[in-house]
């Protein structure tokens, strides 16, 4: 009796352990990845800034957002971005409930920061550079750093740097700051309100024409990784498909696109080149913004790639003239200007309209196989050399098993449009494709410029003149331009 008793309620509990073990596997929490899934969004974090996002009147852009637009787009799922104004805010809001699962703010993957959160695989290789201005004395290692004034961001991994360099300089003094991002500091030294800071090489250089003062005293270290971050966890789930993406955009080309984009045409202006830019966006485009702003909407064009055009063109002078006979603010000849309608090509007004024309024509003309934003990038290119020779150097690039409908594989074939080996072998013959590089990328930077200082959204203390944003343009001359007219 007892033993059947005894039997019953050992049959009990059994029954009752593993009622309570089906119900927690019926209550399994699903992974982070399944959670994004099933909520059918990404959650992301970044800083707003040139080099990571930002929102121009065409909507989002920015490096960062186009690679994890990117990645929402391979999950199926909607991108949701947020972000912070401080870097320790930007972590302290990842993994929370309901936040952000993942930071993409161009984020080096530090030990100090390796404690905090999870770094994926890397996908942008920066150097850390000590930033000073020119005409002051130039800091050529760390021992230099002692005496100067220097600011950085809080939290930043060059204010980790610092950390460290001061055990071994306990004379090393510098200052942090959540109330800046990397323009203020750029401008603050251009400014001479600090002595020197930190940045690194890619943000320095998407920054560079704003501050045609600023120089590289000397880098800080060897080259360090960015990658994105995650809440750290036994979940592998999310780390493991970021990782997955990023190996396989580095493989495709996708990445190094992206790179080339943004990063790709950056050091095309100069010290010199960049502060005249900036006099001249002042002074002399807001005589004609209102015309390019005119020819966009009647030819669906983006009225900044007109004014960047124009600027590539004649530096926004209605009365340019080349030894060819171009003329006028978009260097029309005379047969493409009666083409358009133009009669006065000196008239800015027409000017701009016939070539804003004809840039829309020459690009609906393009094959349908050419997709943004290379699209773009070839219309520029035919717009300087023409379609037929822009037709060679695709069939050059496909013959040497590039891609004939990617402007990075297209314009290493360019170059070769001069060179008899090559050009003997085309359809229409020689010609100077290594300017239409050169055009290109001018254009390009110039258009990124405009994007960046009309955009609604602005960083910090910059301002605003002649209803175009002028983030912290020195309007002090650079002492290249000072010497420069010395001589003249």
């Amino acid at each position: 009796m007892l033993n059947h008793r005894v039997f019953g309620t050992r049959r009990a509990v059994w029954a009752l352990a593993t009622g309570f073990f089906l119900m927690l596997v019926g209550c399994k929490q699903p992974t982070t990845l399944e959670r994004i899934q099933e909520e059918g969004e990404l959650r992301v974090i970044t800083r707003n800034s040139p080099a990571t996002y930002f929102e121009d009147r065409n909507g989002e852009t920015g490096f960062e957002y186009e690679l994890v637009k990117r990645f929402a787009e391979d999950l199926g799922v909607e991108l949701k971005i947020e972000t912070a104004d401080k870097l320790d805010d930007l972590f302290s809001r990842l993994g929370h409930a309901n936040g952000p699962v993942l930071a993409a703010a161009g984020l080096v993957a530090s030990p100090a920061r390796s404690n905090e959160v999870r770094f994926s695989h890397s996908y942008l290789e920066v150097t850390p550079q000590v930033i000073y201005r020119n005409g002051e004395r130039r800091p050529t290692r760390p021992d230099d750093l002692v005496g100067r004034r220097i600011l950085v961001l809080k939290g930043s991994s060059h204010a980790e740097q610092l950390a460290g360099l001061k055990a071994t300089l306990p004379a090393l003094q510098y200052e942090e700051s959540d109330e800046v991002e990397v323009v203020d500091l750029l401008r603050m030294v251009d400014e001479g309100q600090i002595d020197l800071t930190l940045v690194d090489s890619n943000e320095l250089a998407m920054n560079q024409v704003y501050f045609p003062n600023v120089r590289v005293a000397f880098d800080l270290g060897d080259s360090t990784a960015l990658a994105w971050a995650m809440a750290p966890g036994e979940d592998d789930s999310l780390y493991n498909e970021v990782n997955a993406f990023l190996d396989k955009v580095r493989k495709d080309g996708t990445l190094q696109r992206l790179k080339e984009r943004y990063y790709g045409h950056v050091d095309v202006l100069g010290y010199v080149g960049a502060y005249t830019f900036a006099k001249h966006l002042q002074q002399r485009l807001p005589k004609y913004e209102q015309h390019f702003h005119q020819a966009s909407q009647k030819n669906s064009v983006d009225w900044r790639l007109l004014a960047a055009i124009g600027y590539q063109e004649s530096l926004w002078q209605p009365t340019a003239t080349s030894k060819t006979g171009v003329r006028g603010l978009m260097m029309l000849t005379e047969n493409t200007a009666k083409a358009m309608g133009v009669s006065n090509r000196l008239d800015p007004r027409q000017s701009i309209y016939g070539g804003g024309k004809y840039f829309a024509m020459i690009k609906e003309g393009l094959s349908e196989d050419l997709k943004e934003p290379d699209r773009t990038w070839f219309a520029l290119a035919a717009y300087n050399i023409g379609i037929a020779h822009l037709g060679d150097a695709r069939k050059l690039a496909q013959a040497e098993g590039l891609n004939p409908n990617k402007w990075l594989d297209v314009k290493k074939m360019l170059p070769r449009l001069s060179q008899k080996q090559w050009y003997r072998k085309t359809r229409y013959g020689y010609a100077r494709g290594g300017e239409t590089v050169h055009f290109v990328q001018n254009i390009r930077r110039y258009y990124d410029i405009l994007t960046w200082v009309t955009q609604p959204q602005m960083e910090g203390s910059q301002l605003a003149e002649n209803a175009s944003h002028l983030p912290g343009i020195n309007k002090t001359r650079p002492d290249e331009e000072q010497q420069r007219d010395e001589k003249l």
